[in-house]
């Protein structure tokens, strides 16, 4: 699971967004309106102590009733209510998801971690068709670009010693080979397989390749001929 190929997208006017904002005690999950996303700008995420204990929130949930409505008032309270629920289990998964993958957040997508539907479902304790419904089409404003929420999740792929890591990963550490190969003598992908390994990651030369294709890299044998034009 996880937007493979996908990573930060054009800042655009979305009707949520998770927005991340640095504090001197921790981080700030906020849900924003969409006329209020482009007031943050990227900055540092993490304070001195790089802790992610504390997560204030703020609702930013606003309202009118409809013109012609029977009873306005109940209608009007009805729905603040309904859009309550909906933002506190959006914050919920927006602050699980922070305080899981914080490596990736000051790091890059090498540090990224394992996290699939049921990780998310277990620590806020809803069910998985919830928080399967609350990530799809809504996206993250971090300091490193604007997130898809399923951007964040990934498959566990197990290392050597007994640890999991993400697919996303990975697929990080793919990219970071080719890019820098021997443009004359290009990685295979038994060899990137091979190098892998030897780093304690244990994928197979077809996983490999999946993972390649993915990315959008061509097969050694094209990348050779690339470099010989």
């Amino acid at each position: 699971l996880g937007a493979v190929d996908q990573g930060p997208v054009e800042r655009q006017a979305f009707t949520d967004a998770g927005v991340l904002e640095r504090l001197d005690q921790g981080v700030l999950v906020k849900l924003l309106q969409a006329h209020e996303a482009d007031r943050f700008d990227d900055r540092p995420l993490f304070g001195p102590s790089g802790s992610l204990s504390s997560l204030p929130f703020q609702l930013l949930v606003s309202s009118l009733p409809e013109a012609g409505s029977s009873d306005p008032y109940r209608e009007a309270r009805w729905l603040i209510r309904s859009l309550e629920i909906r933002n506190d289990t959006l914050l919920k998964v927006a602050s699980c998801i922070v305080q899981r993958q914080s490596a990736f957040l000051e790091h890059g997508d090498e540090f990224m971690q394992p996290m699939i539907l049921k990780d998310v479902a277990e620590a806020v304790e809803m069910h998985e068709s919830t928080i399967s419904r609350v990530t799809t089409n809504k996206y993250m404003h971090t300091p490193r670009g604007v997130f898809e929420f399923r951007y964040f999740f990934s498959s566990h792929v197990a290392a050597s010693d007994g640890t999991e890591l993400s697919s996303t990963a990975i697929r990080a550490k793919i990219r970071k080979l080719v890019a820098a190969e021997d443009a004359d003598k290009p990685l295979s992908d038994s060899r990137i397989a091979q190098v892998l390994s030897e780093e304690g990651v244990l994928v197979a030369r077809r996983t490999v390749a999946k993972y390649r294709e993915a990315l959008g890299i061509p097969p050694s044998s094209e990348r050779r001929r690339v470099a010989m034009r």
